[in-house]
């Protein structure tokens, strides 16, 4: 039985053990706070069911070792205490009735010694008796007096003969007691105490298979609950869900219009055109080679080295900003960062570096930013209204009952639930402005817009990696540049008013400049404020860097953004306030 209990309890904790580690395992991949958007997606709400369902799993095997302390454990150890004592009450019986064997043995023993004694005492009286009966010269009264000492001694022997044959029959009668009724029986006893303990045995072995058998339905259910989940699984629906997320709202740009350069003329700029020339005095610098553009889709070589990597991706101080990528480019490579800079660049976005009004974000995304926050400020403000009911409910009852309670206290809370509900208001007003703003520049998909502005094509166009290869330096009608160090880009046209302009700064004052500066490597600017660069282009500086790692320029009265200092060389003047130079 001990044994038994033994192995029980090492099964349990077993159970418990393992319990305890698919709770661990479930709870490990538990979704995180940072990762509860994911949850609208079919495949992840049927993980997060398998981890439940896996919980009530390892709470079944828990189920399994509490039984088993309860049912078995705890029965057998009670049991065995039991079997103890009854054994040693039966060992005490069978002793005591074999003591009293011996004891009644001993006893006719001493009998029969006391016999045979006596018996050898009465033989020497009667033959000493018997001696002076013949002697002629012993006097009457010596051979009276032995034949009375002879007489007494047989006397003796007689009784010692009853006595020893009363205590042989008692003894003959316990013995045959002892042997044939008192031994038997705790023999009987031990026996069936025996017979109990194997049949107890067996209960348990039968509780033990119960015990798991009880829990098979449940677990059951568990995993056909997880099967019923991962049929529910929907990749059309994941898949719309993942575009509906993620979609920018920008409409592809328009086809590009024809430039015929058979006619003998001087070319003009269009607003179509790829190319973007600058104005006629700086065509002239031109001449020495042709002007480098960023085609969005020309093959690049893949960069193995970091020879050619800007250096603002090799040091941690001149880190490029994180919106100064496009997601392609971090998923393919195309930035140089690997895993720590990532890390550094994800840990800086999320430091509150993105806009209030989610400006840094593409318009269908930026429009559902907005809204989901005038959602979330509207229900503040519910929440803010009915505290506000709730209180004037109670100060009407304070009113009507002062005994209850002072009206006057629950003014300063009313004026600040106010002001709450005021302030909420105002963020709201200022967030569906904003909404309204995008919602009124997002354009309508029947009418698909042409291509109006260099902007932006370079927000929508591959960056070029710094191979300064043949293949990077080719247009698409075949031109090629010697010298992509010297070139300078051409004069971009001057947006019109219907195109849109994609900054708020042309109504500014005009800076004056203060320097100027020549990019070292190219830069797309493909986020709000930023202006895109080639490499080797010549620009001026109207602000220098006050330490957050961009630097303002301007490329001509229309065209002015900021670009990363780590990218170009500023050359400030002489006079101008700090006139340091970059590299």
């Amino acid at each position: 039985v001990e044994k038994y209990t033994k192995f029980v309890k090492e099964r349990s904790e077993i159970e418990l053990n393992y319990a305890r580690q698919i709770r661990n395992l479930s709870k490990k991949y538990q979704p995180k706070k940072k990762e509860e958007d994911d949850n609208k997606y079919t495949w992840c709400r049927a993980f997060h069911s398998t981890l439940n369902e896996l919980n009530d799993y390892a709470g079944q095997h828990e189920l399994i070792a509490e039984n088993m302390t309860s049912q078995i454990i705890a029965e057998l150890t009670r049991y065995a205490q039991d079997i103890k004592t009854e054994r040693k009450a039966h060992f005490h019986d069978g002793r005591k009735a074999q003591q009293q064997v011996e004891a009644s043995w001993k006893q006719l023993e001493s009998c029969k010694r006391k016999f045979e004694r006596d018996c050898k005492e009465a033989d020497r009286a009667q033959q000493y008796f018997e001696k002076l009966d013949a002697d002629i010269n012993v006097t009457k009264a010596d051979v009276e007096k032995a034949r009375q000492q002879a007489q007494m001694r047989h006397q003796m022997a007689s009784d010692s003969k009853n006595e020893y044959s009363s205590c042989l029959q008692k003894f003959n009668q316990e013995q045959n007691e002892h042997y044939y009724t008192i031994i038997p029986n705790i023999f009987q006893k031990i026996q069936a105490m025996e017979e109990k303990r194997i049949e107890r045995m067996g209960g348990s072995l039968k509780t033990f298979a119960e015990v798991d058998r009880q829990i098979l339905p449940i677990i059951g259910k568990c995993l056909d609950g997880i099967t019923q989940v991962a049929e529910s699984i929907e990749p059309k629906n994941d898949s719309s869900q993942v575009i509906e997320s993620y979609k920018s709202g920008f409409e592809p740009p328009g086809d590009v219009e024809f430039e015929d350069y058979g006619q003998a003329m001087k070319r003009t700029v269009s607003e179509t055109s790829l190319t973007n020339s600058r104005s006629d005095n700086k065509a002239d610098r031109s001449s020495k080679g042709k002007s480098k553009t960023l085609w969005p889709f020309i093959k690049k070589n893949k960069v193995t080295h970091t020879a050619n990597v800007p250096p603002s991706l090799q040091s941690p101080s001149k880190a490029t900003p994180l919106n100064a990528y496009t997601l392609t480019d971090v998923l393919i490579g195309r930035t140089f960062l690997d895993t720590h800079w990532l890390s550094v660049l994800l840990s800086v976005s999320s430091q509150g570096s993105n806009p209030e009004d989610f400006s840094h974000l593409p318009p269908e995304q930026r429009r559902k930013k907005l809204q989901a926050k005038i959602d979330d400020i509207n229900k503040d403000v519910q929440k803010e209204m009915d505290q506000r009911d709730a209180l004037t409910k109670m100060k009407e009852v304070y009113v009507k009952n002062p005994q209850m309670g002072d009206p006057n206290s629950v003014d300063p809370r009313l004026a600040e639930i106010a002001h709450n509900i005021e302030k909420l208001q105002a963020e709201a007003q200022k967030f569906e402005g904003w909404l309204a703003e995008v919602e009124g520049r997002m354009p309508v998909k029947s009418d698909p817009p042409k291509r109006t502005s260099v902007l932006y094509e370079t927000q929508n166009s591959t960056p070029p990696t710094n191979n300064n290869c043949a293949q990077d330096r080719e247009s698409p009608d075949g031109s090629y540049t010697e010298e992509p160090s010297s070139e300078v880009q051409s004069k971009v046209q001057p947006e019109t008013a219907e195109s849109g302009d994609e900054f708020d700064d042309a109504d500014e004052e005009m800076l004056p400049t203060i320097g100027t500066c020549k990019a070292l490597y190219p830069f797309e600017g493909a986020n709000e404020g930023t202006i895109s660069v080639v490499e080797g282009e010549l620009l001026y500086v109207i602000e220098e860097d006050k330490g957050d790692g961009w630097t303002r320029v301007r490329r001509n009265e229309e065209e002015e953004g900021y670009v990363p200092t780590s990218y170009v060389e500023v050359f400030l003047d002489s006079n101008a306030k700090g006139a340091i130079t970059y590299i």
